[in-house]
């Protein structure tokens, strides 16, 4: 059986994607007596599909292959929320499967998305929208459906993850961090949706809402990025036997989703503490399988386009049997957002301050009054200056607190030099 797809979008992705089915086509039919034809490409600009030898099958409009009733899947590969959405859209209104990458506009659009697939009798598939080549989204809806997950919490964007272990291992800045990663390719000119949690909420959002059965948007997830990470913070967290990772976290609680990413404190003895330069992994806790992790590639042309074309070959296969999608929608459940300000978690608390009598009994006090007990305090002078570094390790405490904490030692009279560190500590 043949089935014909169509390619929107050449850049790294949709180039990996291309070398993939140049180099296996003849194992995908050996192996799955499905021939798996490319029958239009479409991106920007033509050279790209002329270096693979496709100038005669290129288009430079999406609704050429919307439009051709002989294509079976729409592969959508240019990212955003604006032509993807279009394009993804009008082929499932065109009544053709779907194979996207596309994070942003699953998180985003995600219902109006699993909505018309589900109208029109397509199948969306989008297991590279996560962790690149790791597969995680079939082993949610598949391998692990059995389960009631607990939690997902996972390194899912590699650029931090190398950032933050090049300020360990070589004990540089952020600032040297970033430029490294730039140099190296890991980081785009503009780093904004990787160092400021953004690129990392969207996937997270993805994998709560399939875990959990319950819608999660991007506008769910509390973001922070590590921008104001330093290598005191990375030597203190390894003094107390912590390394500090850039986490992405959905848990299920009783009083809803608990769905949050920011720089986190893991004790050295996890399996994520391990999970270090650009790799990604994902830890998934279930009622009956209790622990799992995915570890694994989570960037790059041959990894995401590994997923994409795993997804080509499922959703290829499913039309080969004629059966429609195994596992469609699953958000029915309507579980609430626990608001961030009820979060309930041990944190970590550097303040630069004055270095003068009475601060740090001033600042004890500030504690006190807001009910927040104190695990330990270890002040540290900075070298040629009148400030100390003050860090503070909570008990468990709650998120409001905190902020009304940091609130009102911001108020103290000529204490406070900079604007605290708060990361916040899973013990979990």
């Amino acid at each position: 059986m043949t089935v014909r797809i169509g390619l929107v979008g050449t850049g790294t992705v949709g180039c990996g994607c291309l070398e993939v089915l140049q180099a296996h086509r003849g194992d995908f039919l050996r192996h799955f007596g499905v021939d798996v034809e490319l029958a239009r490409v479409c991106s920007r600009r033509p050279v790209q599909a002329e270096a693979f030898g496709l100038a005669d099958i290129y288009t430079p409009d999406y609704r050429d292959i919307v439009n051709d009733p002989s294509i079976d899947i729409v592969i959508e590969l240019i990212g955003g929320t604006t032509v993807a959405h279009d394009v993804v859209c009008d082929a499932l209104r065109a009544g053709k499967h779907v194979v996207t990458a596309n994070k942003a506009l699953m998180a985003t659009c995600g219902e109006e998305i699993m909505g018309l697939a589900d109208e029109f009798g397509c199948e969306i598939a989008f297991e590279a929208s996560v962790g690149g080549g790791i597969p995680i989204i079939g082993p949610l809806k598949h391998s692990l459906i059995a389960n009631q997950i607990d939690s997902v919490m996972g390194i899912v964007n590699g650029t931090t993850n190398y950032m933050l272990t090049q300020m360990v291992n070589e004990g540089i800045s952020y600032e040297e961090a970033l430029a490294e990663a730039q140099e190296k390719g890991y980081a785009e000119a503009d780093p904004t949706a990787d160092v400021d949690g953004f690129d990392a909420a969207a996937k997270i959002a993805i994998l709560a809402s399939i875990a959990f059965n319950s819608r999660v948007t991007l506008d769910d997830v509390h973001a922070e990025g590590i921008r104001r990470i330093t290598t005191t913070d990375l030597d203190a967290a390894h003094d107390m036997g912590y390394c500090v990772k850039l986490l992405a976290i959905a848990h299920r609680t009783d009083a809803g989703v608990d769905v949050r990413v920011h720089p986190t404190m893991i004790p050295a003895s996890h399996q994520l503490a391990a999970v270090n330069g650009a790799f990604n992994a994902i830890y998934v806790t279930g009622d009956a399988v209790g622990e799992t992790m995915f570890f694994g590639q989570g960037a790059g042309s041959g990894p995401t386009a590994s997923a994409v074309m795993g997804d080509v070959l499922e959703v290829a296969r499913h039309i080969q049997h004629s059966c429609g999608p195994i596992v469609g929608c699953t958000c029915t459940d309507n579980l609430p957002i626990v608001p961030m300000e009820n979060l309930q978690t041990k944190y970590y608390i550097r303040f630069t301050v004055a270095d003068r009598a009475g601060v740090l009994a001033a600042m004890a006090t500030v504690f006190a009054q807001h009910n927040v007990s104190v695990h330990s305090v270890v002040q540290r002078g900075v070298k040629n200056s009148d400030e100390v570094y003050i860090v503070y390790v909570t008990h468990t405490a709650c998120e409001k607190d905190i902020r009304e904490v940091l609130s009102d030692i911001a108020n103290l009279e000529d204490v406070l030099r900079e604007e605290p560190n708060v990361i916040r500590v899973e013990d979990r």
